[in-house]
């Protein structure tokens, strides 16, 4: 080990180069992140060069994955692919949704905490940096998918928002909906090479508490997503 006498007798310049590289490491390392905080997503692409049949041939459920990351333009993508808005005028979004009233809320749990992602302004909020995967897992029977997938998304319904317009039938038209956002981020997940799997068996006071829900949003679906292991 250097003692501090020895640092005397190495030149500046040589001990300038020799600390650049660390120097550099320390700006470029991503701050840490904090409730609240906004994190804008890289804008959606609109193509690709897999075709929509081949996305339907190729989905599966997968159930296991490995430990690597998805990359921010990749939960970018499969956030827009499940609820991005399309057209700005009127807010419509990549799935239909009955007298465009939109009940779905999209939440995403990673080994970094949970966030909300907001269709609108095309970014996530930060509502906490606790690690959540194992206790929502716990919540989920404890299925493996949703221990090992490095980003889990869960779809939650404002009913309300539907039922002010349509009453009774509200719950058959937020079901509907569900489905259509869960195909999308299906085929978008396959689309960038990752693996995903729909899963509805949960307890759903577990998960609303996991997550803090609010009282009215209610979770319909979990969707764990990953690279395939």
């Amino acid at each position: 080990m250097m003692t501090s006498l020895t640092w005397r007798f190495i030149p500046a310049g040589l001990l300038l180069g020799m600390l650049l590289p660390f120097l550099a490491c320390a700006e470029a390392a991503p701050a840490e992140k904090s409730a609240g905080e906004k994190i804008k997503l890289p804008p959606p692409r609109t193509d690709s060069e897999i075709s929509l049949e081949k996305t339907l041939a190729q989905r599966r459920s997968i159930r296991s994955f490995t430990a690597e990351k998805l990359t921010i333009e990749e939960i970018s993508q499969l956030c827009w692919a499940a609820q991005g808005v399309t057209r700005k005028e009127r807010s419509f979004r990549t799935a239909p949704s009955a007298g465009a009233l939109y009940p779905l809320e999209l939440y995403l749990v990673t080994p970094d905490g949970l966030y909300h992602y907001d269709p609108r302004e095309h970014e996530l909020e930060v509502l906490s940096t606790e690690y959540l995967r194992g206790k929502l897992a716990d919540a989920a029977l404890r299925q493996g998918a949703v221990y090992s997938g490095t980003c889990v998304f869960v779809v939650t319904a404002v009913y309300a928002r539907t039922s002010k317009k349509y009453g009774d039938r509200a719950a058959r038209y937020v079901h509907m909906e569900v489905g259509h956002a869960a195909e999308n981020l299906l085929l978008q997940a396959v689309a960038l090479g990752l693996g995903a799997v729909p899963i509805g068996a949960f307890y759903d006071d577990r998960v609303a508490e996991v997550l803090s829900l609010p009282e009215d949003h209610e979770p319909l679906m979990i969707i764990p997503v990953g690279h395939p292991g």
